[in-house]
């Protein structure tokens, strides 16, 4: 399963895990995702996403339907 936030698209990014001696080594940073099913009324049945905390933020903001549709435009959704 890929570590990707199906409504605002972040992914796993890479940067440098810096100790107290100041060496530098790489290491991944991953989205909080969540998988979490979602109610669309004008379809009456619900949608399983897998979204980041703040795709979470994102529905409650604008809705369900508007951030999908958002989302398929984009291309981080597809389907």
């Amino acid at each position: 399963m890929s570590k990707v936030c199906q409504i605002t698209g972040k992914h796993v990014i890479t940067g440098n895990k810096v100790s107290h001696s100041n060496i530098k080594t790489r290491r991944t940073f991953a989205p909080n995702l969540q998988d979490r099913k979602f109610y669309i009324p004008e379809e009456k049945k619900w949608i399983s996403l897998r979204v980041s905390a703040a795709g979470m933020r994102t529905i409650s903001k604008v809705g369900i339907v508007s951030a999908i549709k958002t989302a398929k435009a984009k291309g981080f959704l597809n389907g």
